[in-house]
């Protein structure tokens, strides 16, 4: 018989109209344990739709204003008191069905971590943006420069872990540049990774897609900031210090990012008639 050992964190923004859709179909894992649903300052109806799922393994925190899908991880992390967890979207993207293929390398004491790889051969996916594709595939390459990890798609919003690994750490990053973090945290702390193929029903923009092209090159500065390079380079040398501050070097991206806000996100440029792989 199979035993709810499974933490699930949903972080949500503005999902009211598939919130609870995705929560039923995660309750009806025989793997849940519980549900964490993290309201990341909605200004829909997402939080009341939250309060109205009636299970006692859901529990439900308001962030009150929004700051971001890492943030709200960072939030759910510590609440979570099953053995293993993951990241689920609120939206309809990713299926639970696939807790089976992500959890089993954790089961077997074979990983862990495990990621749920949108470009594995041989499951069904739906097709989008190309160059969404090509982006995501040239972060996770960068990725794994710095890592020294094989993995396919780092971005992935699937990611399992043992509950001592994701706690071995803190979350730093507030919006989407929690991704390549918690990745090159991983890989700084040894752990076991495995990855799985997943099944994967992507949103347009029009229908909810939050990250842009601003996220992309946050996740670009992310990979190196945490990679350990300034350190290792440090310890190497004894005489390279690490950069003044990464404050100073957050605030000066923000600022960049800012005034960048006006110009035509890239992502939304394509060729008439053209067909777009995620």
């Amino acid at each position: 018989m199979t035993q709810p050992v499974l933490s699930v964190v949903m972080p949500c923004f503005n999902e009211e109209g598939t919130i609870e859709t995705v929560a039923r179909l995660v309750l009806a894992s025989p793997y849940t344990a519980e549900l964490i649903i993290v309201d990341d300052g909605s200004t829909d109806g997402t939080l009341t739709a939250a309060r109205r799922i009636d299970d006692r393994r859901v529990r439900v925190f308001a962030q009150g204003h929004n700051q971001g899908k890492g943030a709200a991880l960072r939030r759910g992390f510590s609440e979570v008191r099953a053995p293993l967890v993951i990241v689920q979207d609120a939206d309809l993207e990713y299926d639970p069905a696939d807790f089976d293929q992500l959890l089993a390398p954790l089961l077997e004491d074979k990983a862990d971590v495990v990621y749920g790889s949108r470009f594995e051969a041989g499951r069904p996916h739906r097709v989008l943006y190309f160059w969404h594709s090509v982006g995501n595939r040239f972060l996770t390459t960068l990725s794994n420069m710095f890592s020294n990890l094989n993995l396919t798609d780092m971005e992935t919003c699937y990611k399992a872990f043992r509950r001592e690994v994701i706690q071995s750490f803190q979350v730093e990053e507030d919006r989407f540049g929690v991704e390549p973090e918690i990745t090159a945290k991983v890989a700084r702390g040894g752990w076991r990774v495995y990855e799985v193929g997943i099944s994967y029903a992507g949103r347009t923009y029009a229908e909810g897609k939050k990250i842009g092209w601003r996220d992309g090159i946050r996740a670009f500065y992310c990979i190196v900031r945490y990679s350990g390079l300034f350190e290792r380079g440090a310890r190497m040398r004894r005489r390279v210090p690490p950069p003044a501050g990464f404050d100073e070097a957050d605030s000066e991206l923000a600022l960049m990012l800012d005034d960048l806000d006006g110009v035509s996100p890239l992502e939304t440029v394509s060729p008439p008639h053209s067909r777009e792989v995620s």
